[in-house]
């Protein structure tokens, strides 16, 4: 059963989130496979896949033919919901576009920067039990926006092989470049090193176990990454006229995902607490996922009572949330006031679910806390920013002493005689 605790009484640690590490044994096993990938490349990808996922592949690329299999075979009425999802999460993330910008109200002196796509990227889609389709629009679609040259899905396959015909459908609606059917931290080490059919890549994104953000870790440096993303989570702040039925089951939304997430409910009404602590046990009864939504409650769940909104405002902003829900008579005058989360979910009509699937933010988020400083994937994560500048040799001159008594300053020599240099006659 979820506990009940009062914010008053709560220690520092009980609002802090978990430190995502990895035990000794899986930064070990992570190691041993990076190693091995890049020793035996294709091999050793193929070994992993029949060992991890039971599939004997020649062939780790998805071919078109099975792309025409999926078209074929996915239910017409599911496509259209991917249509109208990739529709909806491209309007929102085409607002993200940057401008370049230039200064040039010096004479002689011209300055900007400018924004470009990063040529190569790879997203890791879970199988769990099936490739997530809604994985690869939330993270493949941003990456063309910002203009992404290859874009590269390495996901599990089935037993026998192959992948769901609804996360090759959605790769298509994404315009994926290609499919790969490796996953785990296999698929990590051969985006970051290549093999002999898989491609190197400037970034890696996307979601997946400790075994996958253990070795997306371990591969920086050598590639970018998005972040480093711990088990879902998920807060309710709601007051009293909330339906418990409702607070009840968007906790155990996320709790399903896995036995590590995290659900909390953030209330300013007694009554109301013990209420949702009643449904929860209800819907666990009923909820095919039951057993992981179970553990995930008793081990991670918590419901925090306040006094107060006010005090509820500041139990979220220290707990920082991946996943926010504002189930308060007026979300909008509480939303100023919410300075660390990853998606802020608005009204009792509103649930998380909508944010995973359907109506345009990004679904990919900090977690454990990282909502403090960081943010929701988008096409700046796609994206870097260069600076260019320009001095003609009189505005050169005209600073040069300046620059040069910059440079003795800091013990540099050589940067005061650069500067020097162009006003020495050749």
């Amino acid at each position: 059963m979820i506990r009940i605790l009062d914010f008053d009484q709560l220690a520092p640690e009980e609002f802090l989130n978990r430190d995502i590490q990895a035990e000794e044994d899986v930064s070990a096993a992570v190691d041993e496979i990076l190693a091995n990938v890049r020793r035996r490349g294709d091999g050793a990808l193929r070994d992993y896949t029949r060992r991890f996922d039971g599939a004997a592949l020649k062939d780790l690329r998805v071919a078109a033919a099975e792309f025409d299999a999926a078209r074929e075979s996915v239910d017409p009425d599911f496509l259209e919901t991917l249509k109208e999802a990739a529709e909806n999460i491209r309007r929102f993330h085409e607002r993200q576009r940057h401008s370049d910008f230039l200064l040039a109200d010096r004479p002689g002196v011209v300055m900007g920067q400018r924004w470009t796509p990063i040529e190569k990227v790879g997203i890791c889609v879970p199988r769990s039990p099936e490739a997530f389709p809604s994985t690869i629009l939330m993270n493949a679609i941003p990456a063309r926006i910002a203009g992404v040259r290859d874009i590269v899905v390495v996901t599990p396959p089935r037993p026998d092989g192959t992948v769901s015909p609804e996360a090759l459908m959605a790769a298509e609606l994404a315009e994926v470049t290609e499919v790969f059917k490796i996953g785990g931290a296999q698929a990590v080490a051969a985006l970051a090193c290549g093999t002999e059919t898989v491609p190197r890549v400037d970034k890696i994104v996307g979601p997946g176990g400790i075994y996958v953000a253990t070795a997306k870790r371990k591969v920086f440096g050598r590639v970018d990454i998005d972040m480093i993303a711990g088990p879902s989570e998920i807060l309710v702040l709601a007051d009293g006229g909330t339906n418990p039925k409702w607070a009840a089951a968007d906790l155990l939304s996320q709790a399903e995902h896995d036995a590590l997430s995290s659900a909390v409910l953030v209330t300013d009404s007694r009554q109301l607490a013990e209420a949702v602590r009643a449904e929860i046990e209800t819907q666990l009864e009923v909820l095919p996922r039951g057993d992981i939504a179970r553990r995930s409650i008793e081990d991670n769940g918590k419901i925090i009572v306040t006094d107060s909104l006010d005090k509820a405002v500041e139990a979220v902003n220290r707990i920082a949330p991946e996943h926010l829900e504002l189930c308060v008579d007026d979300p909008f005058a509480l939303l100023p006031r919410i300075k660390n989360a990853g998606s802020i979910f608005l009204g009792r009509s509103t649930p998380e679910a909508l944010g995973d699937y359907f109506a345009g933010p990004n679904h990919t988020l900090p977690t454990s806390g990282t909502a403090r400083f960081s943010s929701p994937l988008g096409v700046d994560d796609f994206m870097k920013r260069s600076s260019f500048l320009y001095y003609d040799r009189e505005a050169l001159a005209g600073c040069a002493e300046k620059i040069a008594d910059f440079a003795r300053r800091e013990g540099l020599e050589g940067h005061a005689r650069s500067a020097l240099s162009r006003e020495e006659k050749s």
